[in-house]
Order: structure tokens, then C-alpha cells, then sequence
């Protein structure tokens, strides 16, 4: 339903509304482009699928995978992404703004140059995702892990990240990056002793 419902789009004004799709299973298909307005996928597989330069307006992506799925230049508003599986899944240069993300695995997804506004993260695992020169505007992160992330040029001035793991994070070597940040103690000693090239015994 889902693919054919896509073609009819694709053929037509590449928009798609008010619709609910539940168990589909998609491989390689191409979605690029279409706008999806109020649109529920419920326990979706996708595989190798283009979703490069799709709109998402007040949708929610619930228990799908999507893992090496791109979403490059994707445009996301009022959306939910819950309990999904999105690891190695390509977010570069999207724009994300009053949308969630709870209970995901995004692990070696490539969120850079990509701005989130107003955007909640919650108990995600972002473990080595790539996340350089990301723009993020008001985020609320809790329980987020971003162990071995690459934040290269993200400017994080004001983020809290005091509930999230960032062990490993890679960073400039002026550590720019992580000036103004709000961090907690543990993390603050932790984030010290990598600037200044000691080890910490336990």
C-alpha cells in the first residue's frame, strides 16, 4: 500500500496526507522529495531506501527501522520519531523543529551540518554518530548517549549535556567546540584531564 500510495504521489503532487501505515516493508525505494503531512508509520521496515529531501509535518515514525536509510536534506515540524532504529542512517544537512526523538538507536548516523530547533532527544544512543558542525537551538537531551561522537566545529555553548554520556567525543584540538557548555562535575573532570593530556586513576 505504502510503495504503491509513494508511485501515485511521485506521479502526481508528491504529497501524501492524513494516512496510516502499519507492517509495511520497503526495499530500495526512492521517496525523495515528498511531503508527508499527518502520515503514521507504525512497525515499518526500510531498507536501503531514499527519503532524501522529504518534508515530515506532525508525522511520527513508531517501532521502524530505517537503518542506512538516507535522509539527507530532510525538513522535519512537529514530528515524533519513537523507538526506531536508525543506525548508519544518513540525517546530513536536515532540519529538524519541534520534533522528538525517544527511545532510538542511531548508532553511526550522520547527523552534520543538520540544525535541530526546539527539538527533544530522549534516552537515544547516538554511540559514534557523526554530528560535525550540527546547529543545535534549544534542545532538551536527556539520557542521550553520544559516547565516541564526532562533534568537530558543533558549537555547544549553552547545551546541557550534564544527562547525557560524551565519553570519547571528538572534538577540534582548541576544543572550541565545548566552550559554554553545561556539563556535570564528573563530566567537567573527565573533559579537563583530555585538555590537558593526563590520566585519571580510579
Amino acid at each position: 500500500m505504502l510503495e504503491s500510495r509513494i508511485i501515485a504521489a511521485q506521479s502526481d503532487d508528491n504529497f501524501i496526507e492524513r494516512m496510516r501505515f502499519e507492517g509495511e516493508v520497503l526495499s530500495d525505494v526512492d521517496i525523495a522529495r515528498i511531503e508527508f503531512e499527518s502520515v503514521q508509520f507504525i512497525q515499518c521496515q526500510f531498507s536501503k531506501c531514499d527519503f532524501s529531501k522529504t518534508s515530515f509535518y506532525n508525522s511520527v515514525f513508531d517501532n521502524c527501522n530505517f537503518a542506512n536509510c538516507s535522509f539527507t536534506e530532510s525538513y522535519w515540524k512537529g514530528s515524533k520519531i519513537l523507538t526506531c532504529k536508525g543506525d548508519g542512517s544518513n540525517f546530513s544537512k536536515s532540519n529538524m523543529k519541534e520534533t522528538s526523538l525517544a527511545d532510538g538507536s542511531f548508532r553511526y548516523a550522520d547527523f552534520s551540518s543538520s540544525v535541530l530547533e526546539n527539538c527533544t532527544i530522549l534516552d537515544c544512543n547516538f554511540t559514534e554518530a557523526f554530528l560535525s558542525e550540527i546547529r543545535l537551538k534549544k534542545p532538551t537531551l536527556k539520557a542521550v548517549n553520544f559516547a565516541g561522537a564526532d562533534f568537530f566545529k558543533a558549537l555547544l555553548k549553552d547545551i546541557d549535556l550534564s544527562d547525557c554520556i560524551i565519553d570519547g567525543i571528538t572534538v577540534s584540538d582548541t576544543h572550541n567546540e565545548l566552550r559554554g557548555a553545561i556539563v556535570n562535575a564528573g563530566q567537567a573532570i573527565e573533559l579537563a584531564a583530555r585538555v590537558l593530556g593526563i590520566k585519571i586513576v580510579y
